[in-house]
């Protein structure tokens, strides 16, 4: 089963998350590198001086062999020059979503987690179920997923041409009752987060 890994990088000073492209990309690309890197990009609403790694493993065993060789690295991810912080989350997507596809369809992404009640995932994944194909008539769906170790986490990427885009089909979308998935609400948490990212140089999904 194809798994995704979100790497979650914090840039030890103000200014210093545009250099991180070119070494992510180096990085993801060196002999003995396992994966596919599928996108990089910067956080600018939400959290600030982060930086998102999307790589995608053709299963778990290949993603715990990369994430060994990120960790075990005097430079992981090329940045350590830069780097104040690093989490390391893998994913699972849900099944009747397609895996992810590289392309420019941004430039703009909003990266959506929400924390699961504890017996919530499941009615999440079946509302989703339910009402996605409805909310992808008027967006594209980059991916969602959810997490395989730490706490139960649900998140789904969504690619826009602008910002003004994203909120009429929000808005289209609570108008018709299309979104959000009717009853997916109550199974979560109120720990949620929403970052709007740009990519970086370099990143396949611009």
């Amino acid at each position: 089963m194809q798994v995704y890994e979100l790497a979650t990088l914090t840039a030890a000073t103000v200014g210093a998350t545009g250099r991180f492209g070119p070494a992510l990309s180096a990085f993801c690309a060196e002999d003995g590198a396992r994966g596919r890197l599928l996108g990089t990009f910067v956080t600018e609403v939400g959290a600030l001086n982060r930086v998102l790694v999307l790589r995608g493993f053709v299963d778990e065993a290949e993603l715990r062999a990369e994430r060994r060789r990120t960790q075990a690295s005097s430079n992981p991810f090329g940045c350590a020059e830069w780097l104040g912080g690093m989490e390391l989350d893998a994913y699972a997507p849900l099944d009747f979503v397609p895996p992810v596809e590289t392309g420019a369809f941004g430039p703009f992404y909003e990266v959506r987690t929400y924390v699961t009640r504890p017996n919530g995932l499941g009615p999440t994944i079946e509302a989703w179920r339910e009402q996605l194909p409805a909310r992808r008539e008027l967006s594209r769906l980059l991916v969602a997923m959810h997490t395989l170790d730490g706490p139960t986490r649900f998140t789904h990427i969504w690619p826009y041409p602008s910002m003004d885009t994203r909120a009429a089909i929000r808005a289209t979308a609570v108008e018709r009752g299309i979104w959000p998935p009717r009853g997916g609400p109550t199974w979560l948490s109120p720990d949620m987060r929403s970052w709007i990212c740009t990519p970086l140089p370099g990143s396949p999904l611009t």
